[in-house]
């Protein structure tokens, strides 16, 4: 298989690991222990892993905070005034610049604070549902330049409830390039650097 099939297998198994997230009956807490069981298998096993072959060879599972109930939210995306809703342009190493236009912003309280974000829009042919963020846990308990949440383009997304985006926090997941310096990725920008600690989804990569 080529380097192009293989990464469209990938994308096509989180695709399916996102799906049976989605469809599944088990509680919240079972369904997710499922997901992060199937994606170790997939970062020891496929071609297309963000970890090197000497890397895959000492592997043993990623390290996540246990599941908590209270970083699952189920929240309407609210429309952006015109003055709020324009894009940024992120430079990478090998993609050139990286367009995120602002597509909606969403709201919820965590450990009791108030905490609003920028949902964008990964712009480009077919685009995609972006949603990065940092936030207190990061660098010491988490990747220091932050998590993401969803990246429909990839595979990532947990769907909605009615019209209402779910946001499930205990899938938060680190960016490729937190695993080694081969990856160049576009991190959260201020506005979703989060003034909480989010101790759920995945912790930082021993390495």
């Amino acid at each position: 298989m080529n380097d192009l099939l293989e990464v469209a297998d990938y994308r096509r198994r989180v695709q399916d690991l996102y799906a049976a997230v989605r469809s599944s009956t088990l509680s919240h807490p079972a369904r997710c222990q499922a997901f992060r069981l199937a994606r170790d298998e997939l970062f020891r096993t496929h071609a297309q892993s963000a970890l090197s072959d000497a890397q895959k060879a000492r592997f043993t599972g990623l390290r996540y905070f246990p599941y908590d109930p209270a970083f699952r939210f189920v929240v309407p995306v609210e429309a952006l005034p015109p003055q709020d809703a324009g894009a940024l342009e992120v430079p990478l190493r090998d993609d050139g610049l990286v367009r995120l236009r602002r597509a909606g912003r969403v709201r919820f309280a965590a450990g009791g604070v108030a905490v609003a974000l920028t949902l964008f829009w990964l712009e480009g042919y077919g685009g995609g549902l972006f949603l990065p963020f940092r936030d207190r846990t990061s660098a010491a308990e988490t990747y220091e330049g932050g998590r993401y949440l969803l990246d429909t383009i990839k595979g990532a997304d947990l769907g909605t409830e009615g019209d209402r985006l779910v946001l499930d926090f205990n899938y938060a997941y680190n960016p490729s390039c937190a695993y080694n310096p081969r990856w160049d990725c576009p991190l959260a920008p201020p506005e979703n650097h989060v003034p909480v600690a989010i101790r759920a989804g995945e912790m930082r990569f021993p390495e």
